[in-house]
């Protein structure tokens, strides 16, 4: 399947019942690069296509988390198949930029996939409440580093509360690899009547934002605060704090939480860049125009695998596939 008109690289509205992005004949983002910092994709519903100049390759969607790190740089594609033919071909996900220190922006470029069933989950007892762990040490039963009571009480909540599993482990290089960092990234839902509280963050100085993205027209409690628009919030990250939607909702609201302890070093930012100075990134454009981070492998510019070709990863030639 094609789309019946080229993208222009301007269609972002929202509102408009069909968008092509930068894609000429799929929507989507063909080969295009990044230098120093790391994009997490994480998926709600639909399938995203990627291909990069490393070799590497992916079909990934429907709750699954790609993590790549640009480091040194990387040429990649980010295309969104039409697989379906009798319904809409909808894609709904975050991509979170995580910067990289001074000290890993040179690094390798890596991806690591995470597929649907690996990510931990939390679902409140009455099924009003839940938390996706795309990263982090919150609303995650780990089987390391909790011992006596500690455990105990973990166990307790989550038998009280809801199944989970171990956090996943980013990138080595990552600023999220060192707990002392305490980034995370959640994904949580409330239904009418669904209550949580937010946990304080494990360590002190931590940088925290919560985003409601949808189901705000009502109302919805945020602390004691009630909010009725799309909003960030900068959180006081010392401080738990509920979060309740209240029984006369009409619907479900989603939040987004990012977080982590600032690295606290100049950020320069350019279009696909992001380094400590702006020399740096002129150097990453010259660097781009000169190599072209190793080239781009694939035969197409715009990279999208046959329609009937299921969720992968391609890394380092090895393909996998959901082991569930």
């Amino acid at each position: 399947m094609e789309a019946p008109f080229p993208g222009n690289g301007n269609d972002f509205d929202q509102d408009a019942p069909y968008r092509m992005y930068h894609g000429e004949k799929i929507p989507g983002f063909p080969q295009h690069p990044h230098r120093g910092f790391e994009t997490i994709t994480a998926t709600i519903e639909g399938i995203i296509d990627h291909a990069d100049s490393m070799g590497n390759a992916g079909r990934y969607g429907q709750g699954d988390l790609q993590w790549m790190t640009a480091g040194k740089g990387i040429v990649h594609g980010e295309m969104f198949p039409l697989v379906n033919v009798d319904k809409p071909n909808h894609a709904k996900f975050f991509q979170i930029w995580l910067n990289l220190p001074r000290a890993k922006k040179m690094v390798d470029p890596s991806f690591a996939m995470f597929w649907a069933h690996e990510i931990p989950k939390f679902s409140s007892k009455d099924g009003k409440a839940s938390v996706t762990s795309w990263f982090g040490d919150y609303f995650v039963r780990d089987e390391f580093g909790k011992s006596g009571a500690d455990a105990n009480a973990c166990d307790a909540a989550f038998d009280q509360y809801g199944a989970s599993t171990k956090k996943n482990l980013p990138p080595l290089d990552s600023w999220a690899a060192d707990p002392e960092n305490d980034v995370a990234v959640l994904h949580i839902s409330l239904k009418p009547g669904g209550k949580l509280v937010l946990p304080k963050s494990k360590k002190e100085g931590v940088n925290r934002s919560l985003y409601l993205v949808e189901g705000y027209d009502n109302g919805v409690l945020i602390g004691k605060e009630k909010i009725t628009q799309k909003v960030v919030l900068d959180m006081d990250s010392s401080q738990d704090v509920k979060l309740y939607l209240p029984e006369s909702s009409n619907g479900s609201c989603e939040f987004l939480l990012l977080q982590g302890k600032p690295i606290d070093e100049p950020v320069a930012q350019h279009g696909p860049f992001v380094m400590n100075t702006y020399e740096e990134i002129s150097q990453a454009f010259k660097d781009y125009r000169r190599t072209q981070f190793g080239g781009w492998p694939w035969p197409k510019e715009e990279m999208v695998f046959p329609q009937d070709k299921g969720r992968f990863a391609l890394l380092s030639g090895k393909e996998t596939t959901p082991n569930i």
